[in-house]
């Protein structure tokens, strides 16, 4: 018999296991085991109409808001083994296979040892639980905790495995069954949304809702509506200036008290102005301050840094998973802000390696003690995203696990490296005017920038186009006043990195969580959002959502960032998972009349549904009877050369024809073949199909080119 089996997430940790701990199997410190392995989730809620007795399987499959808000007592709960298509071969698999497998392989083993990922939202327990129950085990189950999949981590963790007593004493599988549970019954807001915008008469595949999604749909709309709505409104200030552009002001501590001054007609300030003449400067303070490194980058910042450049969520997401299961960066989804002591430590030799590899003069590296900003004394879970202990021996190899791969390390490394450099050092200088000491003035000027020559992430991820007020000389002697043209503060446009940083802000989803979620809305024929390097526009079917989710307990930022501390409690053993379910039903009750009614709001949003129907011009045809005699019809024109009538003729007679086409780059392209018929996506059709030779041509034309 068999001590343990090590139950991984997927094959990449199994394999870090597996040389971590000396094999696939084998015996490390007296204790004998086996490693087993998943591919990520293998199991899945069935459908709703499947969960529920029989006599009420056709209201549950019925989308009529009458069988709306769904009863959570009605359901099973009941999961399936996940069926699965290949997108490549069109293929079918499902996970059953997976699981016989992991049965067989465990079934001379004395405990099942759950070593999947520690997330912050419990999914890896709820992913290794949904097997152990699938494959019946019934003898003890462990628990093996790791901060990565570093030999060390994983060796540290192996000598502490700790028994769990039982399902429903793991608060990480409640919080995470809880939360899949209710966003399995959210499935009824898309219902609701989808079909009130159907019975609009708008074309719309589906309009999905959820926990996070349309709380981001609605935030992006309102933002979207604020600088569509924007009308400039000028104002004229009296200020003055001295001859090295340092303005001197009045401070104001609302707009109420601004509005005293600022003055709608530049005449009314010009008369202002004419009460005042040039003023010595006077009251000169210097303080000489300094600003430590901002805080390590989490996923969500991080992604907002490598949008601008062209990296999408789902790529940077994507790459990051593939550089960590290679140790070359921290784990992803972590919670956590600051790293530990030991990590600091762990990675402090490596650091001249890290600098050489992008491009740090080390000499700016002086710092090296923990900053209580960075480093922690107390327990970390994962701890915050920094480089791994492998460090690439060039940035340019980092392509291979994603086109975004070098620029995360060297975003990464830049910021981690950014905390061994000495603090930003200026001085604050303040000013007032002799005659008027109302007017005053207040700026920078660096000493020395230290931290900043490595890498300043506050300024990377805000999403304020500001100035950084620092000095363009000396102060002047004095000053002369001046009237200044200003307006009403224009709405920033919604980009990845306000959306993340608001999310931050009110700290709702872990980094990994904003970016997972963000990845999910932007992608697919259903996409509620558009993103375009870091901006962020929505999509029609977005726009119908943001309309539809008004006033709705759905899209609320309190009520969001709520759901999420109740999901904490009842992994914290706070609160009974059922409770947590009511507020689902809470939800849908409050939300559908809230949708239905909205749904009046769309034609002055969208205008008539007509408007958003594709028409496609229809593709000049001909056809005639085939040599066999089939009467056919097909496109007269194939990559821009329309068919000739005599061609025409000598497809239907099954010659070949040849002729010439233009490539998209401009470029001539010889092309010949015959009609045939044909199949795509299941459909059969007549057309033009050129010679198997005519592309393998191209392609080896392009080849010797290079």
């Amino acid at each position: 018999m068999t001590e343990y089996a090590i139950l991984c997430e997927k094959a990449s940790a199994a394999k870090n296991f597996a040389s971590a701990l000396g094999g696939t199997s084998g015996e490390f410190e007296g204790h004998s085991y086996k490693i087993v392995h998943s591919h990520g989730h293998l199991m899945a809620f069935v459908d709703p109409k499947e969960q529920v007795p029989d006599d009420k399987a056709a209201q549950y499959r019925s989308w009529k808001l009458e069988h709306l808000p769904w009863q959570v007592a009605d359901f099973s709960w009941e999961k399936q083994p996940i069926m699965a298509k290949n997108p490549r071969t069109g293929r079918k698999k499902s996970t059953k296979s997976d699981l016989t497998e992991i049965k067989k392989n465990v079934k001379d083993c004395d405990a099942l040892v759950i070593a999947t990922d520690v997330d912050p939202s419990g999914e890896g327990e709820l992913l290794a639980w949904e097997i152990i129950n699938a494959i019946k085990w019934r003898k003890p189950v462990k628990r093996l905790y790791f901060a990565d999949e570093e030999a060390r981590s994983i060796q540290a963790g192996f000598r502490d495995i700790k028994p769990i007593s039982s399902q429903q004493s793991d608060g990480d599988y409640l919080k995470s069954d809880a939360r899949s549970k209710w966003d399995f019954l959210s499935m009824q807001l898309t219902r609701i949304a989808t079909t009130v915008t159907k019975q609009a008469g708008y074309p719309v595949k589906v309009v999905r809702e959820g926990r996070l999604k349309s709380l981001m749909v609605r935030h992006v709309h309102e933002q979207a509506t604020l600088v569509k709505n924007y009308k400039r409104k000028a104002f004229y200030e009296v200020k003055f200036q001295d001859n090295a552009k340092h303005v001197f002001a009045r401070q104001f501590k609302d707009d109420e008290t601004a509005a005293k001054w600022r003055h709608a007609v530049k005449a009314d300030a010009a008369t202002e102005m004419a009460q005042y003449h040039n003023s010595a400067i006077t009251n000169v303070k210097t303080a000489r301050r300094h600003s430590a490194p901002p805080k390590l980058l989490d996923l969500s910042n991080l992604a907002s840094i490598l949008a601008p450049k062209g990296y999408n969520a789902k790529e940077v997401l994507s790459t990051y998973q593939k550089m960590y299961e290679a140790k070359i960066v921290s784990y992803p989804r972590t919670d956590d802000s600051k790293i530990s002591m030991a990590q600091f430590y762990q990675l402090l030799p490596l650091v001249p390696a890290i600098a050489r590899v992008v491009n740090v003069d080390q000499s700016l590296l002086t710092h090296r003690k923990p900053r209580f900003t960075h480093v922690t004394t107390g327990s970390v879970d994962h701890g915050a995203n920094r480089p791994g202990e492998k460090v690439p021996p060039t940035l340019a190899g980092l392509s291979k696990y994603g086109k975004s791969g070098p620029a995360i390390y060297s975003v990464v490394a830049k910021n981690y490296l950014a905390m061994l450099g000495e603090d930003y050092q200026f001085d604050h200088v303040t000013a007032e005017l002799a005659d008027y000491p109302s007017f005053k003035t207040a700026f920078n000027v660096p000493v020395a920038l230290n931290y900043k020559l490595i890498f300043d992430s506050s300024r990377q991820i805000s999403d304020v186009d500001e100035t950084q007020g620092e000095a363009q000389g000396q102060l002047g002697q004095t000053a002369a006043p001046f009237i200044f043209e200003g307006a009403n503060k224009k709405p920033v446009r919604p980009t990845m990195k306000w959306l993340m940083n608001y999310l931050q802000h009110y700290n709702i989803g872990t980094g990994a969580t904003r970016v997972s979620t963000l990845s999910q809305i932007t992608a697919g024929t259903t996409a509620l959002m558009k993103e375009r390097r870091g901006a962020l526009s929505l999509t029609d079917t977005g726009t119908i959502s943001a309309i539809l989710t008004e006033g709705t307990i759905i899209s609320s930022t309190n009520a969001t960032k709520r759901l999420m501390t109740l999901m904490d409690q009842v992994g914290s053993f706070k609160l009974h998972p059922d409770e947590l379910l009511t507020t689902a039903t809470q939800t849908v009750t409050h939300d559908l009349p809230i949708m239905v009614k909205n749904a009046d709001k769309l034609k002055a949003s969208l205008g008539e549904p007509e408007k958003l129907v594709k028409h496609y011009p229809k593709k000049a045809k001909t056809g005639g009877q085939t040599s066999t005699g089939k009467e056919v019809s097909f496109n007269q024109v194939w990559g821009g050369h329309r068919f000739t009538t005599q061609e025409v003729a000598d497809l239907l007679a099954g010659k070949e024809v040849q002729f010439q086409i233009k490539t998209k780059r401009g470029k001539p392209m010889a092309v010949h073949g015959k009609l045939a018929q044909q199949t795509y996506r299941g459909h059969k059709f007549w057309g033009f199909k050129p010679a198997d030779d005519v592309f393998q041509r191209r392609t080896k034309s392009r080849r010797k080119a290079r």
